[in-house]
């Protein structure tokens, strides 16, 4: 993972000096986490993840003027993903809200028992307690990070959380 220093280092070559390389370089070391989160949030679809990714990345792209450095570059782009998801849900499912879910359409991303039990644990929670889950858990963001990039409050995405894990302790429990 890049420090801040050298993220603002390469953000700075990209907006002044239009350095397409640099900003590959924030893609090769931010792809693999992001198209991990969409796995999670996609419930293991990778084309959609691998679609979502892309369209972060040329969002992230054309919008990177706009990045001020208030919080870490991975929290501004895992932000844009969120939005790109949501909007994504938007289009797919215009009358359902974002609590529906696909069933995944590629094969399991592991095959242990385990794995499957807690992917199948995932699918029954709601976008919102997935998503915090995801970036909670597996991205292993702080709990501050998290509500930076989900537009939420701390007490709100501690609600959520407990909310998931007892849910998926339910689930678990009965599988």
């Amino acid at each position: 993972m890049l420090s801040r220093v050298e993220e603002l280092k390469l953000i700075s070559r990209c907006v002044l000096g239009d350095d397409r390389a640099a900003f590959g370089a924030l893609v090769e070391a931010y792809q693999p986490r992001l198209r991990r989160f969409f796995l999670n949030l996609t419930l293991g679809d990778e084309y959609l993840s691998d679609d979502l990714a892309q369209d972060t990345f040329v969002k992230a792209f054309i919008e990177l003027r706009s990045f001020r450095g208030m919080a870490r570059f991975g929290t501004w782009l895992f932000r844009i993903g969120l939005n790109e998801f949501y909007s994504h849900k938007r289009r797919e499912h215009p009358t359902t809200g974002l609590d529906g879910v696909d069933s995944p359409t590629s094969t399991p991303i592991a095959s242990s028992e385990a794995a499957l039990d807690v992917k199948a644990a995932m699918a029954q929670l709601n976008e919102v307690e997935r998503t915090v889950v995801t970036l909670f858990y597996l991205e292993d963001m702080p709990l501050k990070q998290v509500a930076k990039v989900m537009d939420m409050k701390e007490t709100t995405l501690r609600s959520h959380l407990h909310r998931a894990r007892s849910k998926m302790e339910t689930i678990l429990k009965t599988n």
